[in-house]
């Protein structure tokens, strides 16, 4: 069972960390908060492309990777 405390002027929650870590949250994650159905619903933040766009540096970029020749009908 959870508690909901007093932080600053909000309230907040402590996540258990086996909950935290079967969904991939940590320290410093970003989530979405939203109201489904009279529900709180926490969801970490989905990624958008611009976003994902965003995190591509020189160092973390690689090189085309040869896929073949097309198949079926796609075409290249």
């Amino acid at each position: 069972m959870l508690h909901i405390q007093k932080w600053g002027n909000s309230l907040g929650i402590r996540i258990p960390k086996a909950m935290a870590v079967k969904v991939g949250l940590k320290e410093g994650s970003e989530v979405d908060l939203d109201i489904e159905d009279g529900h709180i619903v926490i969801k970490p933040k989905s990624n958008t492309l611009d976003a994902m766009l965003e995190q591509i540096t020189p160092e973390n970029l690689h090189a085309e990777i040869p896929t073949g020749k097309p198949e079926g009908r796609e075409s290249w």
